[in-house]
């Protein structure tokens, strides 16, 4: 059983409780925010505190908090008080240095885009130009803005409305769909870490059924309770609306694996239901659910 540090945020500073909640609670994506102020001077700054909250009507919500350190407020926060548009641009790996440039506290009125070296790109609907190396960007009319406190480190809820949105082909999948695999996005972490979604980082989850799963409470006990089968693959079990059939089963158990299993341990029970987990467990990995079930339900003698 794990043991728990409890941390009561009115006990400790805010920059510790910052570090230990940033830390645990990610990853998050990067809304790179471009804005300008009522004179027309662009701004560029990453914001991790963001996520999409809406399609009908499409929501965004990122927050420039205060700062923890002087209390002062971001240039995009005053900026989108002025001019209610910004434009959220995303982050992928191959502009991640760049972006981090970007959010040097740089004196107010400086480009961010020259700073970093990026390419400004005239938006169609709103004044904040977009980043032409981003894969993803969002034209937005603020919609309302939410102040949860004066003091370092308060939130300043940046609602967004999305007007357009801007895909980048390279990420586009043969049926002219986002591909996850080709956005190449990256999160951010506690401290200096981010994280990079590419390659193995990606993994697949079937939905569950639009019927209910049986539930974990419905698996036999020597099922619930293997010390092979971990949560996750448990869970996939769970998730089928119903058992295969006896015949079915019966039939499977011709598979070669699964004599070869019972061969070797024709006299312990315990070892060839060891072994039969561990084949079941490679099926789940596999994402073959039926076949894992036909060797779970299979002959016990």
């Amino acid at each position: 059983m794990s043991f728990f540090k409890t941390v009561n945020p009115n006990e400790v500073s805010t920059g510790i409780f910052h570090q230990a909640m940033l830390g645990a609670i990610t990853p998050r994506p990067v809304a790179f925010a471009s804005t300008v102020d009522s004179q027309g001077r662009v701004n560029l700054s990453p914001f991790s505190f963001f996520n999409a909250f809406g399609s009908h009507p499409p929501i965004l919500i990122f927050s420039p908090n205060r700062s923890v350190r002087e209390n002062t407020n971001k240039h995009t926060f005053e900026n989108v008080r002025e001019v209610g548009e910004v434009v959220i641009n995303i982050v992928n790996y191959a502009m991640v240095e760049q972006m981090s440039l970007a959010s040097c506290a740089y004196p107010k009125g400086v480009n961010e885009f020259v700073k970093a070296g990026f390419t400004e790109m005239p938006s169609t609907l709103v004044k904040p130009p977009r980043v032409a190396e981003s894969p993803a960007s969002f034209e937005c009319q603020v919609m309302q803005v939410i102040e949860t406190g004066t003091e370092g480190g308060a939130a300043n809820l940046i609602i967004c409305q999305v007007l357009l949105a801007h895909f980048s082909t390279d990420v586009l999948d043969a049926e002219g769909r986002v591909d996850s695999r080709k956005m190449d996005t990256i999160g951010r972490m506690g401290g200096d870490w981010y994280c990079r979604a590419h390659g193995d980082a990606l993994f697949e989850l079937p939905k569950p059924n639009t019927q209910l799963g049986i539930g974990l409470d419905q698996l036999p006990l020597p099922i619930r309770n293997s010390p092979i089968l971990t949560g996750n693959n448990l869970g996939r079990l769970a998730n089928v609306e119903a058992l295969p059939g006896h015949e079915v089963i019966d039939a499977f158990q011709s598979h070669p694996e699964i004599q070869e299993i019972h061969q070797r341990y024709p006299h312990d029970p315990e070892g060839r239901q060891y072994h039969l987990h561990q084949l079941a467990q490679r099926y789940l990995e596999a994402g073959k659910v039926e076949e894992a079930w036909k060797v779970l339900l299979g002959r016990k003698e």
